[in-house]
C-alpha cells in the first residue's frame, strides 16, 4: 500500500476536534467576560450567541445545556485564578514568605476585580441557597483555594514563622474576611484607601498570630494595567 492509499479521515477528524476545542475555548472566554458583568445567573445561550456572533444552536452544541455552560465558566475562572494567584506563589520558600506571596497575588487579582467583578463572590450571592451542580462547582473551587491557604498557614507554623497554637481555620477566616470587606468597601461603597486598609489588616493578622519579623518575601509584580 502506498502513502497515497492511506486513509485521511483520522487526520481530518483530529483537525475538526482541535477546531471544535478552540471554538469552545473562545466561547467560554466570552462567557466568562459576560459573567463578570451580569453574573452567572444572567448567562444564557442567547446572550452568548449574540456576543460571539454565533447561532444559538452552534453555542448550545458545545455545552448541551445552560447549566453546563455555567459550570464551564466556573472551571475556567478557577483555572485562571490558580495561574495568577497560586502557582506564582510556589516560587517562594515554605512558610510565611509563601503565605505572604499568596495573599499579595490574591490582592492583585482582587484589585483588578474591583472593576470587573469576582465570580466567586457574585456566584456565592446567586447560588448560596440554590443546590445543584453550579453551586457545587463554585463551592468546590473556593474550597480548593481555601485548602491551599490552610496548607500554607500550617507550613508557616511548622517553619516557626507563626505561633504553634495558631488555628488555621480561624486565621483563614480572618484573611478571607479582608478580601470580602475589600470588595464591599471598594466596589460597592467606593471608599478610597480600601486596598491599603486590607493590606494593613493582613499585617495585623500576622502580628496577632505571632509572625516572625525576620522572614521576608520578594514583592509580587504589580498587576498590568488593563490599558496596556
Amino acid at each position: 500500500m502506498s502513502v497515497t492509499d492511506l486513509p485521511v479521515k483520522p487526520a481530518r477528524a483530529g483537525k475538526a476536534l482541535q477546531k471544535g476545542q478552540q471554538t469552545k475555548a473562545a466561547i467560554v472566554d466570552a462567557a466568562l467576560g459576560l459573567a463578570t458583568q451580569i453574573g452567572l445567573e444572567g448567562l444564557s445561550i442567547g446572550a452568548l450567541a449574540e456576543v460571539t456572533q454565533m447561532s444559538k444552536s452552534g453555542v448550545f452544541a458545545h455545552f448541551g445545556s445552560r447549566e453546563e455552560m455555567q459550570i464551564s465558566v466556573v472551571r475556567e475562572y478557577h483555572q485562571r485564578f490558580e495561574q495568577e494567584v497560586f502557582y506564582p506563589s510556589l516560587g517562594e520558600p515554605r512558610g510565611l514568605p509563601r503565605l505572604r506571596a499568596m495573599f499579595a497575588h490574591w490582592m492583585q487579582r482582587t484589585s483588578v476585580e474591583i472593576d470587573s467583578g469576582c465570580i466567586y463572590i457574585s456566584g456565592a450571592v446567586e447560588f448560596d441557597d440554590r443546590p445543584g451542580p453550579v453551586r457545587d462547582a463554585l463551592a468546590s473551587s473556593v474550597q480548593t483555594w481555601h485548602d491551599a491557604m490552610k496548607r500554607a498557614i500550617a507550613m508557616a507554623k511548622e517553619e516557626g514563622h507563626l505561633d504553634a497554637a495558631t488555628d488555621e481555620e480561624q486565621m483563614l477566616f480572618e484573611i478571607h474576611g479582608l478580601i470580602l470587606a475589600l470588595h464591599y468597601e471598594a466596589r460597592f461603597l467606593k471608599n478610597p484607601g480600601s486596598i491599603a486598609r486590607a493590606n494593613a489588616g493582613f499585617e495585623h493578622i500576622l502580628q496577632h498570630y505571632g509572625a516572625a519579623t525576620t522572614t521576608k518575601t520578594r514583592p509580587a509584580r504589580a498587576a498590568k494595567s488593563s490599558k496596556e
